[in-house]
């Protein structure tokens, strides 16, 4: 098992589901550099028998984590992790672009923007 891997923990009575607990232990590691850019990860059988859950709590985690850029999946090679602060820089990048061109579409001041960007990056869930 690759190394940051074997430190997640699932909190069944968690009021966060099995599959964001994962997700984000998961996410917060690749952050850390606890798991760089390249690590292979744990096949999801694998993954779901070490930490005893079903295998499709850990293909939930695991295609939310390549919904985002975090992951991809190679067919036989494998799932590894794609993440690094410039994919991460790069995927805000992205998503700012298709920001302005939603706002320019729909005739929303830059101001006006600016602030539900602010007003977002300021709600506790931003950061999760």
């Amino acid at each position: 098992m690759a190394a940051g891997v074997s430190r997640i923990s699932i909190d069944p009575g968690a009021p966060v589901a099995p599959f964001e607990q994962m997700r984000a232990q998961l996410l917060d590691q690749m952050r850390a550099g606890e798991l760089p850019a390249g690590a292979r990860l744990p096949t999801v059988r694998q993954l779901a028998s070490d930490l005893g859950v079903a295998p499709g709590t850990v293909a939930r985690a695991y295609k939310e984590l390549e919904a985002i850029g975090a992951i991809e999946t190679r067919g036989r090679n494998g799932t590894v992790v794609a993440w690094s602060t410039d994919a991460g820089e790069r995927r805000v990048e992205e998503l700012a672009a298709q920001l302005v061109r939603v706002s320019l579409e729909n005739d929303v001041s830059a101001d006006r923007v600016r602030s539900i960007v602010d007003a977002a990056l300021t709600r506790p869930t931003a950061a999760g």
